[in-house]
């Protein structure tokens, strides 16, 4: 996962939290987050880049809505890199 970029990481996790979310599921989610607006020319090259690298596999809802869900190798790339995390973020309350 090292080699994505932020927003490749945020589109993972949205995907790994909605079951077969189609692009504007995600977008909506994604604006929410960002506080603005996400152009497609944006969304969709960087859920290519994830399906192009194995993270996300694309499939087809209707002949106009793709659905997206994470990959075995995509739900182990977020284990791993929220194994990462907690080595550097503690989060437990005291």
């Amino acid at each position: 996962m090292y080699d994505l970029t932020g927003f490749q990481r945020d589109l993972l996790y949205v995907i790994a939290g909605q079951e077969e979310p189609h692009g504007l599921a995600i977008k909506d989610e994604l604006e929410d987050y960002y506080e603005k607006e996400i152009h497609h020319g944006r969304l969709y090259p960087n859920l290519d880049t994830l399906v192009d690298k194995g993270l996300v596999e694309k499939g087809e809802r209707d002949r106009r809505t793709n659905y997206y869900t994470l990959t075995r190798r995509g739900r182990r790339e977020i284990e791993a890199r929220r194994d990462w995390e907690d080595q550097y973020v503690d989060v437990t309350e005291e």
